[in-house]
């Protein structure tokens, strides 16, 4: 599994207090090193669902052979 390193990223997010206890408790139980970890790799996986490079791919293709891109 990938996960990248946090540390790089300066960028920050709000959530409640409520949500983010409940996230810390989730990434306790699943072994996460941290919260930004977790929430990093749900976002990566949410953001990038497997396939979608194929879904891209199929979509110039088709638009390809329709003559509308080159």
């Amino acid at each position: 599994m990938y996960f990248r390193d946090t540390q790089q990223m300066a960028k920050k997010i709000k959530i409640n207090d409520e949500l983010y206890e409940k996230t810390k408790r989730i990434v306790e139980e699943l072994g996460y090193a941290s919260v930004d970890e977790f929430v990093t790799h749900v976002l990566e996986r949410e953001v990038n669902p497997p396939g979608m490079e194929d879904d891209d791919k199929a979509i110039v293709d088709r638009l390809k052979g329709l003559g509308y891109i080159a």
